[in-house]
């Protein structure tokens, strides 16, 4: 039972305009704390607020209290629990969120439960902005025709989520159209500070801290709210009142010195970030940053290196509160009541932060230091984002990865065919020439980049300075603008550059993450019949965080990373390769050569514009609205009832089988006896890889099930905006053409059924095994789950009989998930793999688990064809223990609720 919190005697309070304002006064409890990280002091006064010695205990208080420079994960571990004060979501991983809800009600009430009692007790945000493709491009009607399309597609997912803001209290549906959800964050939904109501007519203030279902939740610690991805399981899990179970982690200090040049971008800077982070090894660990230099960056600088944190691997790149951060919320609208009492608070629990300040620096586990000044104009790629490569350096870059073997810097093409090309007729009747590194998709996307003015107007600017020197992209490339908020509409509207934007065929194409998460849309067939006929690696260039391979489209195998600027760019430079220091972009009307140095804006030049035409008013009149939606959205009819009318005929939203068979006592344990393994991967196997969320292929498992039901390919959809529905997701998981499954010879979804040596598709080897009463488990390298944050990652394994994975590392959010979902995830031995083991996936697996108690960390033997080895056993916390037993943490938390 819960009972009174045992540091009641720390609450204080202030009172204004007649309200009292009551918090807890964190540095009175100890004398440490005025050494502890700015992030750490999140994670304290949530454990001291929240403390009942049921949920929270005092030894969590008094562990984080006892954080010090010298704990290092995997030495000395020390669990913690956490309440985040709200849960963020997106439409894609949203859907199965509240699919789950849903059919938990439906599990309650077969058990003989109240159905009612499942609702959101934390306050949960849903953005809508997964959904919309760049199926139109290069015209001023490409957003209305994107956005008919999306709701043509997409209604009944649509009508779902309508119904769901409905029938759960506590949820806030922001419907298609409105931007993507870590800009809305950003600009709209983030508190910074909370005002609870305490129940006696006073209010408690609490620092806002939210975890999101997407990994790039990580953007709003910009805004000093602390903040990360977490695995959908888990996120529902929140949502229903319980902590999260974590490791007290490391905080990395990252000082930043100096400034930023005027011509280096924030997009610069984060990708330097990211490479130089993603070699020091953070991942699991905090970052936080501090030292002067931090106070050179805007809020939305700060944004966007704390958006890509997923990308240099840590749980959060955090940026304290400073006064910067309480102007930028009086620019995006937010009240000087509000913002005048989050200053008080702030300033009374120590949490306001001044950059300049060395006095006010904590302890750091390990601090390093990154001089603002040496950071240079770069791109990140061919295929993944922390491979930063230098603007100067890419024409031999480029050159170096078309002859490396296949790798992630690698493609491995022969010497002969380095000069491969290939022409075409385009509508104008001109016939244009194709070959390795020629543009074909150029976005300005993403709200890594899109949330900041600062790269947007000195792109809009560039467009100008560009149209008016006569220079032009190419018609064949497919150029798109997906704002991730009307606010930035607004103000390249106001700031007088979308005409030329629109002139070089950067015309807005939807308001969602769009190019950014694979839904580019399609490229015209003569430009993919060039490119697969002769073999060609072309490329996409965008303003987005992950360009990992086969992701952003099938046929452009190499894809950068890039500030907008750069995007534009290398548009109308029409290749990758081009040396922009030697080489002109084109030629103005007096045949004079025209570089990239002629049209750059300075970093003076943008500011100037953006101090102009980027106020309160635009975010006022955006967001009054934010709620309202399109009138597709409003003319929506929904169902009142609290359950949900499923149908059988739906292939979008579909009743999981999660629950069925379940009862309210526990499942007994077994050990996983004469397994097989499904499939044998390698290094850095991506949630992309796992559950791709693109297109539909027209040969695949899905798409043989949706023809079944009389679709044709182009009702297909993508897998993300199917993720309602099990039945296509478990055939979708590992389908990623890019796939490189060492039981068979070629890339692709396929695998081997071991007992008959016969190829097939990964989901029908999966159904062969089930037939034969095979459970399977996964073989795989270094980062298994990498990217972004899927449920569908660990639900679809799931679904297809996987039992176990035994890796050499795995992705922090991903070990959870598959948790969550009652699969075992196990660890080589230090220094062991499956090659040094010489184990080679055509094994019948044995794995003993304990018969009496589960220890988290314990070693687990498995035996592979006579083959003995020790595997460590990932469950981290007791809690995971607690999940497991339960088959995962949705059957825990329903029979929690009936108990």
């Amino acid at each position: 039972m819960s009972g009174e919190n045992p540091f009641a005697q720390f609450e204080k309070s202030f009172t204004k305009d007649g309200t009292v304002y009551k918090y807890f006064d964190l540095a009175s409890i100890d004398s440490k704390y005025d050494q502890l990280p700015y992030s750490i002091r999140v994670l304290l006064e949530s454990a001291v607020r929240n403390c009942d010695n049921f949920h929270i205990l005092e030894k969590d208080v008094q562990s984080i209290l006892d954080w010090t420079p010298g704990l290092h994960q995997g030495s000395n571990d020390v669990e913690v629990s956490f309440k985040p004060a709200r849960v963020i979501l997106q439409d894609f991983t949203g859907v199965p969120a509240v699919v789950d809800f849903a059919a938990m009600r439906d599990a309650v009430l077969d058990l003989g439960g109240d159905p009612e009692k499942i609702n959101p007790i934390c306050p949960a945000d849903l953005v809508i902005d997964h959904s919309v493709q760049v199926d139109f491009a290069r015209s001023q009607d490409a957003l209305a025709k994107n956005q008919n399309l999306e709701f043509e597609r997409n209604k009944e997912r649509f009508t779902f989520l309508k119904w769901g803001a409905r029938a759960f209290n506590n949820m806030l549906i922001v419907p298609p159209g409105s931007g993507i959800v870590h800009q809305v964050n950003l600009e709209y939904l983030a508190r910074v500070v909370f005002e609870g109501d305490a129940g006696d007519g006073s209010k408690i203030l609490y620092p806002d801290s939210v975890v999101g279902t997407d990994s790039h939740t990580t953007m709003i610690n910009g805004l000093g709210v602390l903040g990360w991805g977490v695995g959908g399981i888990e996120a529902e899990a929140v949502m229903l009142g319980q902590s999260i179970s974590m490791l007290l982690p490391e905080v990395i200090g990252y000082k930043l010195v100096g400034k930023l040049s005027s011509l280096a971008t924030s997009t610069d800077l984060v990708l330097t970030i990211t490479k130089h982070l993603r070699q020091l090894g953070v991942v699991g660990k905090f970052v936080e940053f501090y030292g002067p230099g931090v106070a050179e960056l805007s809020i939305a600088d700060r944004a966007t290196i704390s958006n890509m944190c997923p990308e240099y691997g840590a749980t959060v790149g955090y940026f304290p509160i400073d006064e910067n951060t309480l102007s930028y919320m009086k620019k995006t609208n937010r009240s000087e009541k509000k913002i005048d009492i989050i200053r008080e608070y702030l300033k009374a629990t120590q949490q306001l932060r001044n950059y300049a300040d060395e006095a006010q620096d904590p302890k750091f586990t390990q601090s390093i230091t990154l001089d603002l000044s040496t950071v240079v104009t770069s791109v990140s790629g061919p295929k993944r984002p922390h491979d930063r490569v230098s603007v100067s350096n890419m024409p031999e870059d480029f050159k170096s990865c078309l002859s490396s073997p296949v790798g992630f810097k690698g493609f491995a093409i022969a010497p002969e065919a380095l000069a491969a090309s290939g022409e075409f007729q385009w509508d104008d009747g001109k016939t244009y020439k194709l070959q390795h590194g020629s543009v074909v998709i150029a976005a300005i996307t993403s709200c890594t980049n899109t949330s900041n003015p600062s790269v947007m107007l000195g792109a809009g600017l560039l467009a100008k300075k560009a149209v008016e020197k006569g220079l032009s992209i190419l018609p064949y490339i497919k150029t798109s603008l997906s704002p991730g908020s009307g606010v930035v509409t607004y103000y390249l509207t106001e700031s007088g550059v979308i005409p030329y934007l629109e002139k070089l065929g950067f015309d807005i194409v939807g308001y969602g993450c769009m190019t950014c998460i694979g839904n580019s849309g399609p490229l015209e067939e003569n430009v993919v019949n060039t490119i697969e006929k002769n073999g060609l690696v072309c490329a996409g260039v965008l303003s987005g965080n992950r360009n990992f391979e086969g992701r952003i489209h099938p046929n452009t195998r190499a894809n950068y990373l890039a500030s907008p600027l750069l995007v534009i760019a290398y548009a109308i430079a029409g290749r990758v390769d081009i040396d922009f220091e030697k080489e002109p972009l084109g030629v103005d009307a007096n045949g004079q050569n025209v570089f990239l140095r002629d049209i750059w804006p300075s970093r003076n030049e943008i500011q100037e514009v953006e101090n102009k035409h980027v106020i309160p008013a635009m975010f006022q009149e955006v967001y009054s609205k934010i709620e309202v939606g399109s009138q597709d959205w409003q003319t929506l009819a929904v169902s009142d009832g609290k359950l949900y009318p499923w149908s059988a005929d739906s292939t979008y939203i579909k009743r999981p089988p999660f629950f069925e068979n379940m009862t309210r006592s526990l499942p007994k344990l077994q050990s996983i006896q004469k397994a097989r393994c499904l499939l044998f991967l390698g290094d850095s196997v991506t949630t992309d890889h796992i559950s791709p969320a693109g297109s539909i292929a027209r040969n695949s498992p899905a798409a043989r099930f949706l023809s079944g039901r009389n679709l044709t390919p182009r009702e297909f959809n993508s897998y993300g905006s199917r993720r309602g529905n099990d039945a296509i997701m478990a055939r979708g998981t590992f389908a990623n053409i890019r796939l490189l499954n060492k039981l068979v010879p070629k890339t692709g979804p396929r695998t081997l059924h071991i007992p008959s040596q016969e190829e097939m598709d990964i989901f029908d080897a999966a159904e062969r095994y089930r037939e034969e009463g095979t459970p399977l488990v996964l073989v795989v390298g270094k980062d298994y789950g990498s990217g972004s944050s899927r449920d569908w990652a660990a639900k679809g394994p799931f679904l297809l009989g996987v039992k176990a994975v035994i890796a050499e590392s795995y992705e922090r959010i991903h070990r959870s998930n598959l948790v969550g979902m009652g699969i075992i995830p196990l660890q080589f031995l230090p220094g062991q793999n499956a090659e040094t083991l010489k184990l080679n996936g055509r094994e019948v697996y044995n794995i003993a688990l304990p018969e009496s108690s589960l220890k988290p960390g314990q070693k687990v033997q498995v035996e592979a064809d006579g083959n003995v080895f020790e595997t460590i056993l990932r469950f981290d916390t007791e809690v995971d223990i607690t999940y497991y037993q339960n088959g995962g943490i949705l059957n825990y938390m329903i029979r929690k609720m009936l108990s």
